[in-house]
C-alpha cells in the first residue's frame, strides 16, 4: 500500500506548504504570494468534571496548533460525540465553554457536526491564517538557541489524580487555568522575537514533542530537570506514581532517543513523558533574543521558563539533573 505522502506528493501539490511530507502541528495551504491558510483539528473525552471547563480546555487545545505555526485563528467548527441518555444541559455548557474560548481568540464558531457515542467527546476543526514568510515550523532550531516553555508541566498527573479522587481542589484549579489559557500571547511574542522553531507540548509529552523538533532540525535538545517548572501538586503525585496510561506508552516509544546522566529519580523520568492537555509552546529562541522574550512572556502573565538549550547532534533529547 502506498503511503499518503507518496499519493499527495509535493510536486503535484506545491500549494501545500506544510503537509504529510514533513509532520508538523497543522497543515498549511498557500493562497497567494503573501497569505496561507492553516487547518487543524483535535477532540477528546472529558479531562475535568466541570463541563464548561472541559469545553474551554478542548477549544484552547485545538486552537493551539494554529498558534504553534505562528498563525491566527479565523473560525472553528464544533466536533461533538454525545450519548443519547445524558442530560443535554451538560452539552450546552461544554459548547458554551468552547464558544467563549474561541471568541476570546478573536475567531468565530461557524458550524459543527455531532454523532451519538457512548462517551462524550468535544473539540474543534480550526481554520487560521499566516503570512507565508512568517510560518514557524518544528524544523528551524539551531545550535545555540535557548529552549523556553510557556506553561508549566504536569496536567496529565493532575487530571489523573482528579479521576482517582485524590487531587486537591486548588491544584485542579491551577491546572484548569493553565489548560484553558490560550497560547496566543506566546505565539505573537515568538513572531516578534524571531523564534525559528516552535511546537505545542500535548499528548506525546515534553520528550515526544521536543524530539520531533530536534529530529527535524537535526540537532540535540539539552534539558535540565531542575529547571522544568511543574504545576502545584504535580511533584508530590508523581512521587506516588500517579501517572496516566499514556505516560507509559510515551516512555516505551520515545525513551530510545533519550539520554540522561543517570541521576534522575524514577518520578522525574516519568514527568518527561507525561501527556499534556493544552500544554504550552516549546520555543527555540535565538540566544540574543531569549532574555527579552522570556521577560515579555512573564510580563504578560505566562508561566514561561528556560528549560535548556540546543546543541549540535543527530536529533536526540539529552536530560541532566541541572
Amino acid at each position: 500500500m502506498r503511503p499518503l505522502s507518496e499519493i499527495y506528493s509535493g510536486d503535484e501539490y506545491p500549494q501545500v506548504l506544510v503537509g504529510l511530507a514533513e509532520p508538523d502541528d497543522a497543515a498549511v495551504y498557500q493562497l497567494d504570494s503573501g497569505r496561507a491558510i492553516i487547518s487543524t483539528t483535535d477532540f477528546f473525552p472529558p479531562v475535568v468534571d466541570d463541563p464548561y471547563d472541559f469545553g474551554a480546555i478542548a477549544a484552547a487545545n485545538a486552537l493551539s496548533d494554529v498558534y504553534a505555526m505562528g498563525g491566527r485563528p479565523l473560525m472553528a467548527i464544533n466536533l461533538v460525540a454525545y450519548p443519547d441518555d445524558l442530560d443535554k444541559g451538560i452539552l450546552s455548557e461544554i459548547l458554551r465553554g468552547g464558544a467563549e474560548k474561541v471568541k476570546e481568540a478573536g475567531a468565530v464558531i461557524a458550524g459543527g457536526h455531532s454523532i451519538t457515542d457512548a462517551e462524550p467527546k468535544y473539540g474543534l476543526s480550526v481554520t487560521g491564517e499566516v503570512e507565508t514568510g512568517k510560518i514557524i515550523r518544528k524544523s528551524g532550531a539551531r545550535a545555540g538557541d535557548v529552549l523556553i516553555l510557556s506553561k508549566r508541566l504536569g496536567t496529565g498527573v493532575i487530571t489523573t489524580a482528579l479521576k482517582r479522587g485524590i487531587a486537591a481542589p486548588e491544584h485542579v484549579g491551577e491546572a484548569v487555568q493553565s489548560m484553558s489559557r490560550l497560547n496566543r500571547a506566546a505565539s505573537e511574542l515568538a513572531q516578534r522575537h524571531g523564534v525559528r522553531a516552535m511546537t505545542d507540548v500535548t499528548g506525546f509529552g515534553l520528550v515526544g514533542h521536543g524530539l520531533e523538533m530536534a529530529r527535524l532540525s537535526q540537532v540535540n535538545f539539552r534539558l535540565a530537570m531542575e529547571s522544568i517548572a511543574l504545576l502545584p501538586g504535580v511533584a508530590e503525585h508523581a512521587r506516588e506514581g500517579v501517572f496516566p496510561g499514556g505516560m507509559e506508552r510515551n516512555r516505551e516509544y520515545y525513551s530510545q532517543w533519550l539520554e540522561t546522566d543517570g541521576t534522575l529519580a524514577e518520578h522525574e523520568y516519568g514527568l518527561l513523558f507525561d501527556p499534556q492537555t493544552s500544554g504550552g509552546l516549546l520555543l527555540a529562541a535565538p540566544l540574543e533574543r531569549a532574555g527579552a522574550l522570556l521577560a515579555e512572556l512573564v510580563a504578560q502573565g505566562e508561566d514561561a521558563f528556560v528549560l535548556g538549550d540546543v546543541v549540535a547532534g543527530p536529533g536526540k533529547i539529552v536530560v541532566t539533573k541541572s
